[in-house]
């Protein structure tokens, strides 16, 4: 799809679809303005048939036979004063969606003047492609819908043309992630998830280690491991690199949870637990890699960035871990297994002390990590846990400027009484109350305390069973457009 930018206002554009987000003040004269191109008498006669009164989500589409555009695609956006770039999004979204089975290009104005122009194309833009994307790599007989090749954005000066460039890298990084999620966990095993990161890193240039069992071994990561002894699968730690060209000013990482497969172990999911969609539980390592493929393209200077993953199955057999086992993390951490069915957080210690060594100024962990997380925030929200008011500062403002909402949660040190052991260091859960603010406190016992760190509990929001703005219904790639636009902050 190629997006361009028409300076021109609306009086003067033609083409044959267009579609117009109105708010409620400016209807009347958005509709004075189109009946200077349209047939006034018909237009308000349809519209007053549909009730449009440019209320936020109302969508109202015309076919207009007697005039040059052929269709009109009405979008409202509600009130001015709760105007914001999201409303702009999801009624990008909303509209695109219209115009499916057309090939010609169209025409999309919305209220520029609101916003920074250049914020407002890279969200309408985003928000098109994203939108209509569709897994069909496993249909037998795949039947494309067919949308418009070209959109132009009715009144955005060419001063906007440098934010569209990071368009297309986002997006596909985002329908990356979106494919690994939706990916059964027969197709996407440890190890071909490794080998995605390998092309990745061949295409784009980044550094790239894959750490096999006997490597993991080697650096005692006894948590990772553990979780990995009950699967026929090898497990595999993917270690990405990007290295900017000149100086280097910040150095950062993003861990992201790999679990391509998860039955609980012996503490087998059953019942409401949704066993058989558990090849989501690796969304934290989807956003990774699909943050690294995007960031790669871009090329942000001045960011040293490290993309890990351990990922591996999470299955049961004689090898398997047992409830009670007692693991040794790579720093000497004694861990009780009292739950094998929370062995994400193993996982990701391991991880998370393997990024501490790397000496970053900041890391940031995504992760399908909690249910707890799931029933406080639901499924639009996704759990942020931090050490750094600084870094929940950079997070908030690009998952904000990207759509992707995250709310700040409290690390209640009190609370870490729960991880207590009578054996070990600390258990892998504690009580239920609050069990997604006791998971990102075991993970803070794996972080140097002079490092920034985030936890960020995507559980509820890596996956849609319904369409939703512009996540069509199965994977989202939540995260991947806050990491690439917190990645790229530094330049």
């Amino acid at each position: 799809m190629k997006l361009s930018l028409n300076p021109n206002d609306l009086s003067t554009w033609s083409g044959s679809i267009l579609i117009l987000g109105i708010l409620e003040e400016d209807l009347e004269a958005q509709l004075t303005i189109l009946g200077k191109k349209l047939n006034p008498e018909s237009l308000n006669k349809k519209i007053k048939e549909r009730e449009f009164l440019a209320k936020s989500g109302q969508v109202c589409n015309f076919d207009l036979a007697e005039s040059k555009i052929e269709k009109l695609v009405l979008i409202g956006l509600g009130k001015t004063k709760d105007l914001s770039l999201n409303e702009i999004r999801k009624g990008s979204a909303l509209g695109f969606k219209e115009s499916r089975g057309h090939s010609d290009g169209i025409g999309i104005h919305f209220p520029w003047k609101e916003f920074d122009q250049k914020k407002a194309a890279k969200v309408v833009g985003e928000a098109l492609r994203l939108s209509i994307f569709k897994d069909l790599r496993f249909l037998s007989d795949p039947k494309p819908q067919q949308y418009p090749d070209h959109v132009e954005l009715i009144g955005i000066s060419e001063t906007a043309k440098e934010s569209i460039s990071e368009i297309s890298p986002t997006c596909a990084g985002v329908e990356l992630a979106r494919e690994l999620v939706g990916a059964p966990p027969n197709s996407l095993t440890p190890s071909a998830l490794a080998n995605k990161a390998k092309e990745i890193s061949n295409e784009f240039n980044l550094g790239c280690k894959i750490l096999e069992r006997k490597d993991c071994l080697a650096k005692g990561m006894g948590a990772f491991l553990a979780v990995s002894q009950g699967s026929d699968m090898d497990p595999k730690f993917i270690h990405l690199t990007y290295k900017p060209k000149g100086e280097i000013k910040k150095r950062i990482a993003m861990v992201g949870k790999g679990l391509t497969f998860d039955s609980g172990g012996y503490n087998l999911k059953v019942g409401a637990s949704q066993i058989e969609m558990m090849k989501y539980d690796m969304g934290g390592s989807a956003a990774v890699i699909g943050a690294a493929r995007a960031i790669a393209e871009i090329k942000p200077i001045g960011v040293e960035i490290h993309f890990l993953v351990a990922t591996c199955e999470n299955m049961v057999n004689g090898s398997a871990v047992h409830p009670g086992d007692i693991v040794k993390a790579s720093n000497g951490t004694t861990i009780e297994i009292n739950n094998t069915d929370a062995e994400g957080r193993l996982t990701l210690a391991d991880a998370l002390i393997y990024a501490c060594e790397l000496k970053p100024d900041a890391i940031v962990d995504l992760a399908t990590l909690t249910g707890a997380c799931v029933i406080a925030l639901g499924e639009e929200i996704a759990g942020l846990w931090t050490n750094s008011d600084q870094l929940w500062e950079e997070l908030k403002k690009s998952s904000e400027s990207c759509g992707e909402a995250l709310w700040r949660m409290p690390l209640q040190k009190s609370y870490k009484d729960g991880l207590k052991s009578m054996l070990a260091d600390l258990k892998n859960t504690g009580p239920r109350a609050g069990g997604s603010i006791t998971a990102a406190l075991f993970l803070n016992e794996f972080i140097q305390e002079d490092i920034q760190w985030a936890h960020i509990d995507i559980a509820g929001t890596c996956w849609t069973d319904k369409d939703r703005d512009i996540n069509p219904a199965g994977a989202t790639g939540f995260g991947v457009r806050t990491l690439v636009d917190w990645g790229c902050r530094f330049n």
